[in-house]
């Protein structure tokens, strides 16, 4: 059996020739770069980015050539002017035009064109129009024609004829007060009156060719009142 003292050499020399685990573990830079154990061994290292790649070349393939890539750009020309456009000729509304015109004419001689009944002396009715002595035949027509416009009017439709004799009084002292020169009166057409019988028809227009200062009066166009109403001419201040 060996000695006590000869087991104790080998275990000595065994210790001697296997690293400790410290000594293992510390590491030092090797010259490639990487990482190395005190025994030489070396540690794989990471490949770097491509950025980092880019940037260690001054013309590394990756960079990006600016004057290729704009060669087909053209410059902008400096100017200190503001492009002038001419604007568009405004847009004629030709059937809006038509259209007002239209209704001009509607409104001053009606829809359909004066019958002949409407010459002066041909009148089917003796009250249909009035004209003072000592005026132009032509006032009629003008009236009728819309030559002056309707200023004012009055409605009688449910007065009896007491009371539309007094309203149509106070109506033609304020218009003459106001120097209106044509005004409208709208007598009804009797529709509602018994038998259909127009009763204030009649005597609205005697009233009004008894007022000196009623200078002629028609019935109004179809448009205007018709049968129902008539148009009155006032003397001027």
């Amino acid at each position: 059996m060996a000695k006590l003292s000869e087991l104790r050499t080998l275990i000595d020399a065994r210790r001697a020739s296997t690293p400790s685990p410290a000594a293992s573990a510390a590491k030092t830079p090797s010259s490639s770069g990487g990482a190395t154990d005190r025994a030489g061994s070396a540690k794989p290292v990471a490949p770097a980015s491509p950025a980092r790649r880019i940037a260690a070349s001054k013309h590394a393939d990756g960079d990006v050539d600016l004057a290729a890539a704009f060669a087909d750009v053209e410059p902008i020309k400096p100017s200190n002017k503001a492009p002038v456009r001419a604007s568009p000729p405004a847009p004629v509304p030709r059937q809006r035009i038509a259209d007002e015109r239209d209704a001009l004419e509607a409104s001053k001689y009606g829809e359909d064109p004066a019958p002949a009944s409407w010459d002066i002396g041909q009148e089917p009715d003796g009250e249909q129009t009035f004209l003072r002595p000592g005026l132009g035949s032509d006032v009629l027509a003008k009236l009728r024609r819309g030559h002056w416009k309707v200023q004012s009017e009055i409605d009688l439709h449910g007065h009896v004829s007491d009371e539309a004799h007094d309203a149509l009084a106070d109506f033609l002292v304020a218009a003459r007060t106001h120097g209106l020169r044509c005004v409208r009166v709208i007598h009804g057409k009797g529709l509602t009156s018994p038998n259909r019988e127009p009763v204030l028809k009649g005597k609205v227009r005697r009233w009004l060719a008894r007022w000196d200062d009623v200078l002629a009066y028609c019935e109004a166009p179809r448009h205007a009142g018709g049968g129902g109403a008539v148009l009155v001419l006032l003397r001027g201040r």
